[in-house]
């Protein structure tokens, strides 16, 4: 459902009125005053007291670069907002010694534990209890849905101390019996419209739901080392090149885990692949016969090598193969996004590439289908509805090549569109971050 925005007098700002999903009107007098008084309170509060303390509960898995981008894009955010803010991440069990050097050469001062709250309140090791007692508040990142509701089941719990979330989709197959955490959250920020209005209509008690961008819109990292030397090992150059991400209806895990093939899963993705694949294909051939653009196809997960090899890659004609890269290696965020913004855009099957490159003023256009969550909603949430496509509408599917053309050939106006969505996030985002303010100062 597309977003409606009301009004357009120059006193009134956008804002998701939490009763309907859609954007409604607040008086930008009354919220200038309201920040000024919160800056006011924020030097006094600094100034009596000790700095505030956030324990970040984010990193759900190192698989797939959006889930490890969720993380150092809500530091980003927190960093930029609420510099005087102390940051702790209580990350998930998986999160490797190579992330980890990545995220701490960005913020090297940050303090990661792992572990878990056991029966009784105790922590599993003493650097996750030393942390539990060291914070004001715990913060749920951006993800597909209330990952850790365990964990921040628990800490409220056993220690009473107050916790928020920050940019997730909820109602997916992907989300369990989590609304009693969602009613003790002191705020909830939900990354898409239907999730918000889903909570809504489920009578979330939480005393504030409302619409807030996933965190890795704030992911600012770079490895331009990584990213210049590939570009030149590949004869691509600045501004010359789209990049173009395969997916499967369902992550083949299996492939890359010691798990259990999914038969139901891997039929469906064989049943699917080759037309939903198809738009991509026929996007590459165009830009590279219509344009003077090179295409690299390039992975957002560890199993998307392969599919783009297979599906895109291979599938060629003579003519276009020659300027068309294929990555087959897998990378980290740091050097993905410093070749997203070398690019002249992005498109395909994945949502948290797109999201990156928005938030980095790069144009982006998102694919997706019903197997996916309703996070591609967002899309038509923060003003792109024109670049979101349905895999599973036909209409929408012969869409998808002319909507890259254009976007190849009009470079200009792809980035001013691209900047007044990051506009909109940007605004969404430091009001969210505000309210994780006022939390603070309130402790």
């Amino acid at each position: 459902m597309p977003t409606t925005i009301s009004g357009s007098s120059p006193d009134t700002f956008r804002l998701f009125n939490a009763n309907s999903g859609h954007i409604s009107q607040m008086n930008r007098r009354h919220f200038i005053h309201t920040a000024f008084l919160a800056t006011i309170a924020a030097s006094v509060h600094a100034a009596e007291k000790r700095a505030p303390r956030i324990l970040l509960r984010s990193s759900w898995q190192v698989v797939n670069i959006g889930d490890i981008a969720h993380t150092p894009g809500v530091m980003a955010l927190i960093e930029k907002h609420i510099p005087e803010a102390e940051v702790r991440l209580w990350a998930s069990n998986d999160l490797s010694d190579e992330v980890m050097a990545m995220e701490h050469r960005r913020f090297p001062k940050l303090k990661i534990v792992k572990g878990t709250i056991g029966a009784g309140g105790k922590a599993s090791n003493e650097d996750l209890a030393e942390t539990i007692a060291w914070t004001d508040f715990l913060l749920h990142g951006s993800g597909p849905s209330l990952v850790g509701a365990k964990d921040v089941a628990a800490f409220s719990k056993y220690t009473g101390k107050p916790y928020g979330v920050f940019g997730i989709t909820h109602g997916s197959f992907l989300s369990g019996n989590d609304q009693a955490t969602l009613d003790g959250a002191r705020f909830v920020f939900f990354r898409d419209s239907v999730s918000l209005e889903l909570a809504r209509q489920q009578g979330v008690k939480s005393p504030l739901l409302e619409f807030g961008p996933d965190g890795a819109f704030g992911c600012d990292l770079r490895n331009d080392t990584a990213a210049e030397t590939f570009l030149k090992d590949n004869e691509l150059e600045v501004g010359q090149f789209l990049c173009c991400i395969p997916r499967l209806r369902f992550t083949p895990y299996w492939t890359i885990r010691d798990t259990k093939k999914d038969e139901t899963r891997h039929a469906r993705n064989e049943e699917m692949k080759g037309a939903d694949h198809a738009p991509l294909l026929e996007s590459i051939i165009a830009v590279v016969r219509e344009t003077k653009l090179k295409v690299l196809i390039c992975p957002e997960d560890k199993t998307q090598m392969a599919i783009g090899k297979e599906q895109l890659y291979d599938k060629l004609p003579p003519d276009v193969k020659p300027r068309v890269v294929w990555r087959s290696n897998f990378w980290l965020p740091d050097e993905a996004l410093s070749v997203y913004v070398r690019s002249a855009g992005l498109f395909g099957h994945e949502m948290h590439s797109p999201i990156m490159c928005i938030g980095n003023g790069i144009p982006a256009i998102v694919c997706r289908w019903a197997e996916q969550t309703s996070k591609g909603i967002m899309w038509r949430d923060i003003g792109l509805g024109e670049w979101l496509f349905d895999m599973d509408s036909e209409k929408d599917k012969k869409k998808v090549a002319g909507a890259v053309l254009t976007m190849a050939k009009n470079p200009a106006a792809a980035k001013e569109k691209a900047a007044k969505a990051r506009e909109f996030v940007q605004q969404r985002q430091r009001e969210a971050i505000n309210v994780l303010r006022k939390e603070l100062l309130e402790q």
